[in-house]
């Protein structure tokens, strides 16, 4: 049988046995979906190479340990190591402000009309009253999801356990949250930059 052809889940346990070969493959497979998720995210050359190794290196170490069980579900797995790097990148190069749980933030980073990267339209400036008062006008779920994020500082694993909802549910709510407070904002000609 052509090693190329087998399943994920079967280059996965091949690889785990000893055939290094099998690796290869798979990055090969999943290579432009990857890379192409990554630069989607970073829109930088090679901040995206460097994720892109990282992402493998990880889930080399990973599948080393014998800790890798998601049969089946290789991709997704693999997405989200790199989702959660992305992140981290954001975060040591404070892209992604931190919020602090004192009832008042200053910096409103994830506001975004969803058709643009979030991290690349941080908004800096006060948060007016007006978007507190906007933020209550949201559908409950919603109104949770923001508040869990941005004032108790969640993160989705937590917000997904607190709700008792999934993760992409969670995540979810949060981008519809934010797409109809960023529409309320337009709406009521709120500026929330100080000039």
């Amino acid at each position: 049988m052509n090693i190329k052809s087998l399943s994920d889940a079967q280059l996965v346990r091949n690889y785990i046995s000893g055939e290094e070969s099998a690796l290869s493959i798979l990055i090969n497979r999943h290579q432009q979906r990857l890379y192409g998720f990554i630069f989607s995210k970073v829109y930088d050359r090679d901040v995206t190479e460097d994720i892109f190794q990282d992402t493998f290196i990880k889930v080399i170490r990973t599948l080393k340990k014998g800790k890798y069980n998601e049969q089946g579900k290789f991709l997704p797995w693999v997405m989200r190591i790199a989702h959660n790097l992305i992140i981290d990148y954001f975060r040591k190069n404070n892209r992604m402000p931190k919020f602090k749980n004192n009832g008042d933030f200053d910096i409103f980073s994830v506001l975004s009309d969803g058709s643009s990267n979030a991290e690349h339209k941080i908004i800096h400036g006060q948060i007016t009253n007006h978007v507190r008062l906007l933020l209550e006008e949201l559908p409950q779920d919603q109104k949770d999801v923001i508040k869990m994020r941005l004032y108790q500082d969640m993160s989705f694993k937590e917000i997904s356990d607190n709700t008792g909802v999934s993760i992409n549910t969670a995540l979810g709510r949060m981008r519809y949250g934010l797409i109809n407070l960023r529409k309320m904002i337009d709406k009521h000609n709120i500026n929330l930059i100080n000039d």
